[in-house]
Order: structure tokens, then C-alpha cells, then sequence
């Protein structure tokens, strides 16, 4: 197998390496027949080198006897300590040959090279995605295991990615350590202070010019534009639907497909996308973490704090090109523009009703099952609709977030408060087809039609 050439050389003799002692060619044998002889006691791990065995036993010992004489962290072997003292002397041994970055590990070098030769060696066996380095996999991985190892040691939510369980203790904290050095401003994520900077190094470089609404980054700018030429360059090869961005085509293509990948660890529950999953997953925690700074009332999530703040800003974006009417919601035009298409691509397969939104045919199959996913966590009433357990709500918080601009009167629901203006304007929608009367409320109306019903029936 192995030949010594003059006294101090030992050749592989399958890919021809060189080692001048014969321990050396042994080990490396390893590589090719995959032998692995050193098993750790503990977990089974086996591995082909005694020096591999030794250093994986310290994570289950604990043992880190290698200190940085700097600092005085500590480290389970000494390559670590060697690669962590590079922090301190800020040396870069390591460089691309492509584009001349230098990197402090041998390591970080191989996986950047990957950007350059969009090599993804790293695959899912579930659903065939590919990543450039084999953490990115085992993360991946927990969206189809449903495994959330980082826990908050606070209110002890989990999850899947360590970065996140460090940006979510910020909502307990408050730290925000990341401040602008030109006006002050605090903020809890670097990425989030790079944008902001922008807003000072180019005077808001990313502004519409139809609207004149500013964006830190051209890909939100853009994003912003389609609300007001309407461009939907992604077309769905099945049902040619077109969508303003690529990730709305793919999100839409499983309503063709059913395919829902995301399952709730909690109720079972199954989602099409991990972003719904996430949302749904607050009715399980309840956590709200969004406050209005206006009215005080929160939110769980981010994008309903934004629509809920129109209500006081009176802010109606999304704006028809058809017929001019204008909207706070980009659902709510998407929705109103089928009214003039009239199409309705999302079929009930029990009774055959279709609707305009997939929303829409999701509520309306609560009808055949039955089933009442809102629940009130004060008295516990169920209801089929988020709005309706909204509404609810309203009765224990007294909250009354719709206001006559005329009179000043509140109410705590949006039709209550329309009915009201009428009083004011005089407008009296609501007829009675027997007689012609007319009434500002339609339960006036249906009061006012017992009395020809009281009149038909016979003495």
C-alpha cells in the first residue's frame, strides 16, 4: 500500500501524497476508506483521528483549556484560540485569488470563493434547496422539522435561528446598541443603522417622484413604484395571474399546487408560507408587540400597526386606475379591482362558490367545517372571524377607535360610525319597498316594515 521512498517519505499510493513519518500516511488513509476507529463513550460519534476524538469530547466536558491571553476567553482547542486572537491584532492571513477580500480562517475564505462560483455543495433532502455552507442547511432544516432550539430565558418563546432569539430580547431589554453618529438615533440591529445612514450620507437619494415618499434602499423604492403604475411583471403560467413581485407569484402557486410545507408545532395547523405560519403562531402567544403611539392600542404584527395608523392619518395610498378610488390597504384595491374584472379565481371544492381572495374562501369554508380559530382570551367566545373577535374585544376594552369629524362622538366600529354621519349629512340610504319611507339606519328600516306586517295579519 505504501512505499518509502529514500529514508523519510511515505507515499499514498492512491493519490500519491507525501508523509515523512508512517503515522502520517495512516491517518490519511482514512480519507479514502473512510475508516473510523476513535468512538467517543458518550454520544457514539466516531471519528479517524484520536486529536478529532479529544477536542468533540470537551463539548460534552465543558473543558476549554486554552486561553486568550488578551481577553481571557476561553476555548476548547487551540485553533480556535488562534483564529479568536486575530480579532484582537485585526490580521487577515487569508485572501481571495478572485477579488483580493481577506478574511482572518482559511475557512471563511472557501465559503466566500462560493459567491464567485455560486457553488451550493450543501442540499436539502426535503425540498431540493440548495446552500452555500452547511450551517445555512442545518438552520433550513428547522422550517421543516418544526425544531426552535434557541429559548428566551424571559417569557420563553423559542426559535429556530440564534440571530433571532438576540433581536427578540430586545422587545424585553429595550437595548438599542446601535447609534447613529450623526444625529443620535438608537437602533437594535446594525442593518437597520446602515439604512438610516442613508437618509444623512445621500439626503434621501431614494425618493418617488410621484409622490415624493423617501425610501432608504432603491429595492423598497421600487417596490413603492408598482403601487402607483400598477406593473405586474410575474405572470403565473397556470392561470396567467400576474403579481408586482417575483415572491407573490411563488406564494401564489401554491394555491394551485396545496402544497403547505409550514406546520404549526402547537395545533398541527398547515401553511403554504413560513411568513403565515409565523403570524398564526401569535394566536397561540398572544404577543402584541407593536403599540400605536397614537391611541395606545397593539398590535401583533408590524404591517397591522401600519393599516391600523391610516384610521388616524386618514392615509389612502393605493389608489384605483380605473375608477380613481382610493384605498389604506393594497388588498383592499386588489379586492375592489375584481369588482370592475369580475374575477373571482378561488373556488370552494364543496359547494362550488368563488370568491375574489383566498382570504375570503378560507372564512367561507369555517361555514362547512365549523371551526372558530378566534378565540377571546378574556371570556373565551370563539369566532370564525379575526374582525369579529376584534370587534368583541372592543366590549371589554371600551376602546372606540372610529370618530365623527362633525360631532366628536366615538364608536368601536366603522359601520356604527358611518350609520351615525348620516344624522349629520341627512342621507337616508335605506327604503322601505312597500311604502317609499326612507331611514339614515337600516335597523330603523326593519323596525319600521312590522308595522305593514302587523297590518297584513288578520284580527
Amino acid at each position: 500500500m505504501s512505499k518509502l521512498v529514500g529514508k523519510s517519505s511515505y507515499n499514498c499510493n492512491v493519490c500519491k501524497k507525501s508523509f515523512s513519518q508512517k503515522h502520517g500516511l495512516t491517518e490519511h488513509k482514512r480519507i479514502h476508506t473512510g475508516e473510523k476507529p476513535f468512538y467517543c463513550g458518550i454520544c457514539g460519534k466516531s471519528f479517524s483521528k484520536n486529536d478529532h476524538l479529544t477536542k468533540h469530547i470537551r463539548i460534552h466536558t465543558g473543558d476549554k483549556p486554552y486561553h486568550c491571553d488578551i481577553c481571557g476567553r476561553s476555548f476548547s482547542c487551540t485553533s480556535s484560540l488562534t483564529s479568536h486572537k486575530r480579532t484582537h491584532t485585526g490580521d487577515k492571513p487569508y485572501h481571495c485569488d478572485i477579488c483580493g477580500k481577506s478574511f482572518s480562517e482559511g475557512s471563511a475564505v472557501t465559503i466566500h470563493k462560493r459567491i464567485h462560483t455560486g457553488e451550493k455543495p450543501y442540499r436539502c433532502d426535503v425540498c431540493g434547496k440548495s446552500f452555500s455552507q452547511g450551517n445555512h442547511l442545518t438552520t433550513h432544516k428547522y422550517i421543516h422539522t418544526g425544531k426552535k432550539p434557541y429559548h428566551c430565558d424571559i417569557c420563553g418563546k423559542s426559535f429556530s435561528h440564534k440571530v433571532v432569539l438576540q433581536t427578540h430580547k430586545f422587545i424585553h431589554t429595550g437595548e438599542k446598541p446601535y447609534q447613529c453618529s450623526i444625529c443620535g438615533k438608537s437602533f437594535s440591529l446594525m442593518n437597520h443603522l446602515t439604512n438610516h445612514k442613508q437618509i444623512h450620507t445621500e439626503g434621501n437619494p431614494c425618493a418617488c417622484d410621484i409622490c415624493g415618499k423617501s425610501f432608504s434602499q432603491i429595492n423598497h423604492l421600487t417596490k413603492h413604484k408598482y403601487i402607483h403604475t400598477g406593473d405586474k411583471p410575474y405572470h403565473c403560467d397556470i392561470c396567467n395571474r400576474s403579481f408586482s413581485l417575483n415572491r407573490y407569484l411563488t406564494r401564489h402557486k401554491f394555491t394551485h399546487t396545496g402544497e403547505k410545507p409550514y406546520i404549526c408545532n402547537i395545533c398541527g395547523k398547515s401553511f403554504s408560507h413560513t411568513s403565515s405560519l409565523t403570524k398564526h403562531k401569535i394566536i397561540h402567544t398572544g404577543e402584541k408587540p407593536y403599540p400605536c403611539d397614537i391611541c395606545g392600542v397593539s398590535f401583533s404584527h408590524m404591517t397591522s400597526l401600519t393599516n391600523h395608523k391610516r384610521i388616524h392619518t386618514g392615509e389612502k395610498p393605493f389608489h384605483c386606475d380605473i375608477c380613481g378610488k382610493s384605498f389604506a390597504q393594497g388588498g383592499s384595491l386588489a379586492q375592489h379591482k375584481c369588482i370592475h374584472t369580475g374575477e373571482k379565481p378561488y373556488y370552494c371544492d364543496i359547494c362550488g362558490k368563488s370568491f375574489f381572495r383566498q382570504h375570503y374562501l378560507t372564512v367561507h369554508k369555517y361555514i362547512h367545517t365549523g371551526e372558530k380559530p378566534y378565540h377571546c382570551d378574556i371570556c373565551g367566545k370563539s369566532f370564525s372571524y379575526k374582525g369579529n373577535l376584534t370587534q368583541h374585544n372592543r366590549i371589554h376594552t371600551g376602546e372606540k377607535p372610529y370618530r365623527c369629524d362633525i360631532c366628536g362622538k366615538s364608536f368601536s366600529h366603522t359601520s356604527t360610525l358611518t350609520q351615525h354621519q348620516h344624522i349629520h349629512t341627512g342621507e337616508k340610504q335605506h327604503c322601505c319597498d312597500i311604502c317609499g319611507k326612507s331611514f339614515s339606519v337600516v335597523g330603523s328600516l326593519t323596525k319600521h316594515k312590522r308595522i305593514h306586517r302587523r297590518k297584513t295579519i288578520p284580527l
